[in-house]
Formats: structure tokens, sequence, C-alpha cells
């Protein structure tokens, strides 16, 4: 039984209605991403080699269609892994500080709702968004890296290359989501909560990032890519943990 099948429809409706903005505009973005992905692979990447193959001399006159066609494909790669700051400044600010300010919480809370399921159907609705948001991304993205790399100039150790290219960009983003819930729920105030989700999640992703090997053959990757998937996760797990405890703590 899933998570959102035990929680009551009338809170289910609510955190959609509340949040169906931001839950568009992340499905939007996602669609959007897979969508150029899609373009650049299957139409952009016809016309450079074609740019490469009417140069008289040779490649290196076409150099910037290659160039052209590897930094749309990084800007895209870049915007998902960097996405978490937006979940965090998100999680932070209107998912849990706004509400908490605005009274909304408690007003949820006096009309039958506990706190626990308050904010389990808070994290409920978009850690789904996230999660199936990568089911989409990773794999199309890891297609479209692959397809051509005789035009792309980035390789496996490129951050938001090693995170796209499977779970971690997902482990990231809830984590993001977590440390920002953490984070609202501590200061209660939409503003201080978004800048210190942003930065907390920051701190932790260029700290995890210095772990990464110096050189990675490709099979070396998967063990580097999962241990870091790992790491985040349990740092989720444990902000997630601290979240409800500090919840029961203030409600009971």
């Amino acid at each position: 039984m899933s998570t959102l099948s035990v929680l009551p429809r009338g809170l289910v409706r609510s955190v959609l209605r509340l949040h169906r903005t931001a839950l568009i505009v992340w499905a939007v973005f996602v669609a959007g991403s897979v969508g150029y992905l899609v373009w650049l692979t299957e139409v952009t990447a016809d016309s450079a080699y074609a740019t490469l193959d009417a140069c008289p001399g040779g490649e290196a006159c076409g150099l910037g269609a290659a160039y052209t066609y590897s930094t749309a494909m990084g800007w895209i790669s870049t915007f998902m892994y960097y996405s978490y700051w937006a979940v965090a400044a998100w999680a932070g600010g209107a998912l849990i500080g706004r509400e908490l300010e605005s009274g909304t919480a408690r007003l949820a809370w006096s009309q039958g709702v506990s706190p626990a399921r308050w904010l389990t159907a808070k994290l409920a609705l978009p850690a789904v968004a996230l999660v199936l948001g990568g089911a989409v991304f990773v794999p199309v993205h890891r297609w479209a890296w692959s397809a051509h790399r005789d035009l792309m100039g980035d390789h496996l150790l490129f951050n938001d290359v090693f995170a796209d290219h499977g779970p971690l960009v997902v482990a990231y983003g809830l984590c993001a989501l977590a440390v920002g819930t953490l984070t609202g729920l501590l200061l209660g105030r939409p503003l201080p909560a978004l800048a210190i989700s942003v930065a907390a999640t920051t701190l932790l992703n260029r700290a995890l990032e210095q772990r990464r090997p110096d050189s990675l053959s490709p099979s070396d990757f998967w063990p580097a890519h999962l241990t870091e998937t790992g790491l985040v996760l349990t740092i989720t797990a444990l902000a997630t943990t601290a979240a409800f405890g500090l919840l029961h703590h203030r409600t009971a």
C-alpha cells in the first residue's frame, strides 16, 4: 500500500491545490528538458554533422556546430543537476515556512489532521514527483549523452554528468526536499528558511563533490555513483526523521 493511499483524500487534494503551480512547473521543466534532449539528439546532431561534412578544411571549420550542440546538452544537464536549489528553496519557503507563518498548518491540525499526517502529505507528493521526473529524465539523458560522443566535450567526471547518469540526481532532489522541510520547521519563516535551505544543500553538495575520484573509468563509475547516492539518501533519511521529531516535539 502506498503512502498516498493511507492519507485522507481531503488532505491530498488540499496539498495538490496549494502547490499545484510548483508541481506543474516541475512537470513542464522535466518534459521540456527531455523533449529538448530528443530534439538535440535526433535533429540538431544531424545539422552539426552536415556542417562538419561540408567544411572543405575538415573538422576544424565545423567546430562551432559541435560546440553549439555540446553546450546545449551541457546546459540541460546542469539545470537538472542544480534543480535541487529550487527544490530546497521551495520546500523551506513555500511548502513549510509560509504555511507555518500564515497559520495554515495549525488550521489543518485543528480540523482533525494530525501534524504527522500533514507533514507526510507535504513530503509524499513532491517526493513522488521528484522520483517520477528522475525516472523519465535519467534514461533519456544517458541515451542522449552517449549518442554523439564525437560532438561532446565533457566526460563522466563533470559534476552534472556524474549525477544525471543515475539515481544520484534524484537523491539530491529528495535531500533538498528533506533539508528544506527541516529548515522551514526550525525557522517558521519563509524567506530565512528559503535562504538557509539553499545554502545548506549547496554546502552538502560541495562537500560530497570533493569526495569524488580524480579519475574515473567506466567500470568505476557505478561504485562511485551508488556510494554517493547512498550517502545522500542517508542524509535525507536523517533530515526527514529530524523534521518529524521536531514537529512532534513542538505539537505534543
